[in-house]
């Protein structure tokens, strides 16, 4: 139950390793311990170290359950095990996987895979935690987009559409929900600096983009912004208006743009 003065005592992770998602559990975790769900990949070996940080951060206990997102038949008992030890005050969705942008639309396997990971499982889970969400009457979802997903570019675009799928996907659970006391927070993130991105970049030659930031700010926007019921956000802010400007832009143009 979310105390007194607004702190969650139980946060769900699904994505247990996520970068971001930890970043996310442990800015909670400042305001006071809470118990604490990561639902991870069986095998993964970040596992112990998300643990361990975990804990260092401040939970009072550290649960771990096996989560693998493509088998969604799964999905319902990873979810009633998350709530075995009572209600969920808010769950985190960050788990996802880029892909190689060239590769993917060229290899039917992969970007299938890509897509069941980024967009399907995103919408197994949440339709899952929202039915739980509802029956207990409050809580919140956070759930990690990309402003990849708010006009797919050619660059990326496999990874994009997943993004605008479960963009779309968790705005509208947001609305289903909100009658019924839990509230959704879809983030938009541009580039953030995390072991995944930096090794990204080191392999391509890429370079850091503008309104880079840090996981600790995406973590501080988002605490933020859920406990004040806000629906949608960009990290960093910036971005917003960048994204206002380039959805307007016509195709023809769009499609010369260095993105």
């Amino acid at each position: 139950m979310i105390n007194a003065v607004g702190n969650p005592q139980s946060i769900l992770l699904l994505g247990g390793t996520s970068e971001i998602g930890l970043a996310i559990v442990a800015e909670y975790l400042k305001k006071g311990p809470a118990r604490v769900i990561l639902a991870t990949l069986p095998g993964d070996p970040l596992r112990d170290k998300a643990v361990a940080e975990t804990e260092a951060a401040g939970a009072s206990t550290v649960e771990v359950l096996d989560f693998d997102a493509l088998d969604t038949d799964s999905h319902p008992k990873v979810i009633d095990a998350a709530w075995a030890g009572g209600d969920v005050d808010v769950a985190i969705v960050a788990f996802g996987v880029l892909g190689d942008a060239e590769q993917l639309w060229q290899d039917q396997r992969k970007a299938v895979q890509v897509v069941g990971i980024n967009y399907t499982a995103a919408v197994s889970v949440g339709v899952l935690v929202g039915e739980k969400m509802k029956a207990q009457g409050y809580g919140r979802i956070i759930a990690m987009s990309s402003v990849a997903g708010e006009r797919v570019r050619r660059s990326n675009f496999v990874y994009g559409s997943t993004k605008a799928g479960l963009d779309g996907f968790y705005l509208g659970l947001g609305e289903a929900l909100r009658p019924h006391g839990p509230r959704v927070l879809v983030i938009r993130p541009g580039q953030v600096r995390t072991t995944t991105t930096l090794e990204h970049w080191k392999a391509t030659g890429a370079k850091e983009a503008p309104f880079t930031v840090d996981k600790e700010d995406v973590a501080a926007l988002a605490v933020s912004a859920s406990e004040k019921g806000k629906e949608l956000i960009w990290a960093p802010g910036q971005v917003r208006y960048l994204m206002s400007a380039l959805r307007h832009v016509p195709r023809p143009i769009f499609r010369k743009l260095p993105l």
